[in-house]
């Protein structure tokens, strides 16, 4: 795989209103359309020759609006399971416990009956790269999380380093000639500028 192509879905019903949705299956909302369609153009332009995506709603909308509506669905790319702060305002939950939620964030804290970060990281990295033998240019349509677990995975950055990814943005990763390792080219580039306050 030369190329490493991540895009978070956009601005998602829930986004929009800050709740923390993990696993939650949420639409996209209007601006979150607004925002795919803005990216589509640089996708094509780097024309990935695979196409895979979360099989949660707001992945596989983001994926159609790219022009990639028979995007393989991949149920290993689904968001870190936030468990009983599913559906729960951020603020709030920042106001209530900020202590776990800066650990949540850092990856070192799993909310009750939320998934563990290792084991998140582990789910997206596999799901990846099997999909990856075999292709050049890999699109991988997902979730803040799933990006940030994958630059972890991949690059060595601990979440904690990492800010939250912009909502209908691109990353990339890339292979230099002869190296095993990847490097990261792009982070969080939207048409629209980057979103440096972005919801998780």
């Amino acid at each position: 795989m030369k190329r490493l192509l991540l895009v978070r879905h956009g601005e998602s019903e829930w986004n929009a209103v800050r709740r923390l949705q993990g696993q939650a299956d949420i639409g996209l909302s209007e601006k979150g359309e607004v925002q795919a369609r803005a990216l589509a153009a640089t996708i094509e332009q780097l024309a990935p020759d695979h196409v895979i995506t979360s099989d949660l709603r707001r992945a596989c909308q983001t994926a159609a609006l790219l022009g990639f509506p028979d995007a393989v669905r991949e149920a290993g790319l689904r968001e870190v399971d936030v468990g009983d702060w599913t559906g729960h305002d951020i603020a709030r939950i920042i106001a209530d416990e900020p202590e776990a939620y800066r650990g949540w964030r850092a990856g070192t804290f799993a909310p009750p009956g939320g998934e563990i970060w290792a084991d998140f990281a582990a789910r997206t990295a596999a799901a990846t790269r099997a999909a990856a033998n075999g292709a050049d240019r890999l699109l991988v349509v997902c979730h803040g999380g799933v990006i940030r677990a994958l630059l972890q995975t991949l690059l060595g950055l601990e979440p904690r380093r990492i800010i939250p990814v912009g909502p209908g943005s691109l990353t990339i990763l890339a292979n230099k000639p002869h190296e095993a390792d990847m490097r990261l080219e792009v982070f969080n580039f939207a048409p629209g500028g980057p979103v440096l306050n972005a919801p998780d």
